[in-house]
């Protein structure tokens, strides 16, 4: 069996402290995305190690989901693998219409008849970026900002999202240490405080800081540490409508390294609703 790394310790480490804990607990004390500590555990229980890796669910409330799905076609989309969607080659199928009462048949007509334009949409519905052609254009939103600014993004649910980057602490070694961690040489802690309030009515169901980083001088990013401090207490998992949740998000990076911006993002990638702050010299 090979010996874990150091994110694989810490999980293990929080794990036996209860013996039995949940996935998503687990994630959450860890400052982790719920989905790598899973395939991490399960990686862990494959390799030797006692762990076992099970789940629970509301056996009615699968099965109502499974029934939508036989009465309503895919419910549940495209099989999915991580944070991508898995396209499916070979012939392409048109998509089927709904009207109130299931499947629309929709039969050429015998002659060509001139058919009103239908009304363009984009987004979600219930975001946004629900706009019809018909309809006043919204007014192009700010993806950029400096230390204090609120910037506005969509998730991926269509929820909306207003986010604030509150403080940067660079450097934090002072709160690092005090939580119990130790920096190596020639190393440095940082400090993010972001705030996120959902102005939606969708609920915002992943790790608000889940793929916030720091931009330096020379382009590279840097990804938040697993670690979680107890003056400073790190995001929890989803944001209901109308609430607003604040975390801290903790980095570790060369000490010599020239941070300029905080960027946040909905996906890995960079898309249209990534939001920038720059950070003032």
């Amino acid at each position: 069996m090979v010996a874990p790394d150091p994110v694989d310790a810490r999980l293990l480490a929080v794990l036996a402290e209860s013996g039995r804990a949940a996935v998503h607990e687990l994630a959450q004390r860890l400052g982790m995305d719920p989905r790598e500590a899973a395939m991490r555990l399960i990686t862990l229980s494959g390799s030797g190690l006692p762990v076992l890796v099970g789940v629970e669910c509301d056996p009615n409330g699968v099965r109502r989901a499974l029934a939508n799905a036989a009465a309503y076609g895919n419910y549940f989309g495209p099989p999915q693998s991580g944070p991508y969607a898995v396209h499916q080659s070979g012939p392409q199928q048109l998509p089927q219409q709904y009207g109130p009462q299931g499947p629309v048949s929709q039969p050429f007509p015998a002659q060509p008849q001139a058919q009103p334009q239908p009304q363009a949409t984009w987004g979600p519905p219930q975001s946004a970026g629900w706009v019809r052609a018909d309809q006043p254009q919204p007014k192009p939103v700010s993806r950029t900002g400096k230390v204090g600014s609120t910037l506005e993004a969509d998730s991926l649910e269509g929820s909306h999202l207003q986010i604030q980057l509150v403080e940067v602490v660079d450097p934090a070694d002072f709160l690092f240490t005090a939580a119990g961690y130790k920096l190596a040489e020639g190393e440095r802690a940082v400090v993010v405080h972001t705030e996120v309030t959902n102005a939606s009515q969708v609920s915002y169901t992943s790790l608000p800081d889940m793929y916030l980083v720091l931009v330096t001088k020379t382009g590279e990013t840097v990804t938040k540490a697993p670690v979680s401090l107890s003056s400073r207490p790190a995001h929890k998992l989803g944001v209901q409508p109308g609430e607003t949740a604040g975390g801290h998000t903790v980095f570790v990076l060369p000490d010599e390294t020239e941070v300029i911006q905080v960027r946040w993002s909905v996906r890995p990638e960079v898309d249209l609703n990534t939001l920038v702050w720059t950070i003032d010299d």
